[in-house]
């Protein structure tokens, strides 16, 4: 049974990483990625569909990202979908298309991007520590003999720390990747 807590704790703190890395995908470093696009849907047949679903999404240059609709009659409504959003790109329609030019980042934004960075991590890093407080909680409720108890306490401990290390060396990472010029 600690076993099964263990294994759910280390799951669960993984799950917290991968989150945070996608949130991570989503900041523009200057660089197009399609990851932009996907908290962009798009009404589709009643449907709300996300822009990469019904798209064709290519890199033609590093800062430019080229969409071609498989169904030509959504171009207008795709453009539309990335105006509104918060993307701060024009899509630029050239009627079969649409392009997303990626202006260069100037200084100040890219601190502004790595200060987003740190609300991000930070968040991560209060999930990994609630999840490890979860943990001692259900170890505590077995009411197993005091130095088993602090055996499997430890054991979540370094897994906290595990985690936590791994949540600083990618927001370490994509800091580099988003000061880079």
């Amino acid at each position: 049974m600690p076993e099964m807590i263990l294994l759910e704790t280390e799951e669960k703190m993984e799950k917290t990483v991968q989150s945070m890395l996608k949130d991570f995908s989503k900041i523009r470093t200057g660089r197009a990625s399609a990851n932009i696009l996907d908290s962009i849907t798009v009404e589709y047949y009643g449907s709300p569909s996300p822009v990469r679903q019904i798209s064709n999404v290519s890199t033609p240059e590093a800062n430019q990202l080229l969409i071609k609709p498989y169904d030509p009659s959504t171009l207008k409504l795709i453009e539309r979908a990335i105006s509104a959003s918060d993307l701060g790109i024009t899509p630029i329609n050239d009627g079969v298309t649409i392009r997303l030019i990626f202006p260069k980042l100037t200084e100040e934004r890219r601190r502004e991007l790595v200060k987003g960075l740190g609300k991000i991590t930070e968040g991560a890093k209060v999930a990994c520590r609630n999840i490890r407080r979860d943990g001692n909680d259900a170890i505590k409720k077995l009411k197993l003999p005091e130095d088993d108890e602090k055996g499997y306490i430890e054991d979540i401990q370094k897994l906290t720390d595990k985690y936590i290390e791994k949540i600083e060396k990618e927001t370490e990472t994509k800091e580099k990747e988003l000061m880079e010029i």
